[in-house]
């Protein structure tokens, strides 16, 4: 298997049906600022070191390996003796704590500090005006030569299944920080790849309700207008990141070997192949609700029509009996036997014709 279909391999193994194992180490409660901390040696997992800084320490004395630490949501305070023990840029720590940051890549001497915006699909039973479709996160990454932090925020985005993936591949892992990079980059896309496409249900649905003959009553504006507002915060996500990709793909760093660099214009690519998908859907809801306000416009009119065609009828009767209803002594057939049923046989004739007339040109 060639280097990329491997490290493309590690980074999907969760979402191929691969049953989570709650028990493996690299689990633990997310209420835990410290998700976990671990020495990769040849890409094998080592025995676990008692404090962070025990783990640096041995790698730093033997001189191989790196530390893989994973924190999710630390405080400021929290945060300090890390960044102090791996020797963090204090602009990239205070991105890293406040989070709510564009996708970016930034190097600081030896240390690499990548921003990716992750997201995740909420299920729903029924897409309303208020339905929440997208949910986003942020997962921080520092890479540095003989280490890994990567700082999660959010509910969703869990790192467990990408780190158990790339424990199974040793020999991928063995390749150092950047090989995790990548990883964690991929699945950030692929999740990008999952939510577009569960959002292009939504837009199906959407579309034929919209265009449904007989007229789906849950067709309505809200629900598109909402639906239009949870993919621009899909697209505030997705967008951002391709100029950061193409750095990585494109430019000299010491945190990226060149081999491991040329593998990041694979997940630019599926990158390029979301950000399409989110534009044509963005072009498609603009049209959907285009036709949906034209088909209320067409609604109204018909109605309209209608109304004006019932109120033409109705003015004949209304005639006749407004003019026979003055209370005038000399005033023609009055005293007539017949009068009464000749006027209402008048009313009815002239009702009929115009009702005809209508029901013809299709008013009625």
């Amino acid at each position: 298997m060639s280097m990329v279909g491997s490290l493309r391999k590690v980074a999907r193994l969760a979402r191929r049906g691969r049953p989570v194992d709650l028990s493996h180490p690299a689990r633990s409660p997310l209420g835990s600022t410290v998700v976990n901390c671990v020495i990769y040696r040849d890409g094998v997992r080592q025995e676990a070191a008692p404090s962070v800084e025990e783990s640096v320490a041995r790698v730093r004395k033997r001189g191989d390996g790196f530390v893989w630490l994973g924190l999710h949501e630390p405080t400021e305070a929290e945060f300090v003796r890390v960044a102090a023990l791996f020797g963090l840029h204090p602009l990239a720590v205070e991105d890293a704590v406040h989070a709510h940051q564009r996708p970016k890549v930034q190097q600081y001497g030896d240390i690499l500090f990548a921003v990716f915006k992750s997201v995740a699909y909420i299920e729903h039973e029924e897409l309303t005006a208020t339905s929440e479709v997208v949910d986003t996160g942020e997962i921080m990454v520092f890479a540095g030569p003989d280490f890994v932090v990567t700082v999660r925020h959010g509910h969703h985005g869990s790192l467990g299944a990408l780190r158990e993936g790339l424990e199974a591949v040793p020999r991928q892992l063995a390749k150092g920080p950047a090989v995790v990079l990548h990883a964690i980059a991929d699945h950030v896309v692929d999740d990008y790849l999952t939510v577009t496409d569960a959002v292009q249900d939504d837009i199906d649905q959407v579309e034929t309700d919209v265009f449904s003959p007989q007229g789906s009553p849950s067709a309505d504006a809200g629900r598109i207008y909402q639906l239009k507002r949870e993919l621009l915060e899909l697209k505030r996500a997705v967008v951002p990141l391709g100029r950061p990709l193409q750095v990585l793909a494109t430019q000299s760093m010491r945190s990226v070997d060149r081999e491991i660099q040329a593998y990041f214009r694979d997940v630019a690519d599926h990158l390029a192949r979301v950000i399409e998908q989110i534009t044509d859907f963005d072009a498609l809801l603009d049209s959907i609700l285009q036709a949906h306000l034209a088909q209320v416009t067409v609604g109204q009119n018909e109605d309209m029509r209608k109304i004006t065609a019932w109120a033409a009828i109705i003015a004949v009767p209304t005639m006749v009996c407004g003019v026979y209803g003055m209370n005038f002594d000399h005033m023609p057939e009055l005293h007539w036997r017949f009068g009464y049923l000749f006027a209402l046989a008048v009313i009815a004739t002239a009702c009929l014709v115009i009702h005809r007339g209508f029901k013809r040109n299709g008013w009625l």
